[in-house]
């Protein structure tokens, strides 16, 4: 399993830990039977989607250390943040708690 992929899985556990509902989100396209599929809510949908204990919508995107958000993922941080939920970059398990909780500023970057 590559870095990114382990810290999807240490982030799943830490927010199923802390009592939020949670769900790997893969996003991307195939081809299958000539046709192009897309999966996902949506091109920069986070890869974890949650709701937090107290009930509000969570968007987690998971990132190693030297990992970068694409434009399309922040754009998808910022809106969920706009409309009330809570959004940012975990690169552990306990940056996604805190985020889920809103226990700090999530960071984009």
């Amino acid at each position: 399993m590559q870095a990114e992929g382990r810290i999807v899985n240490e982030c799943l556990m830490a927010l199923s830990e802390a009592g939020c509902l949670a769900w790997r989100n893969d996003t991307g396209a195939l081809k299958a039977n000539g046709r192009l599929i897309r999966y996902g809510l949506c091109k920069g949908s986070s890869d974890i989607i949650a709701i937090a204990p107290d009930g509000v919508f969570v968007a987690v995107e998971c990132k190693t250390a030297k990992g970068r958000p694409t434009p399309e993922q922040t754009r998808f941080i910022e809106a969920v943040r706009a409309k009330g939920g809570r959004a940012g970059i975990a690169r552990s398990g306990a940056d996604a708690v805190a985020i889920a909780l809103g226990s700090h500023e999530p960071r984009l970057i």
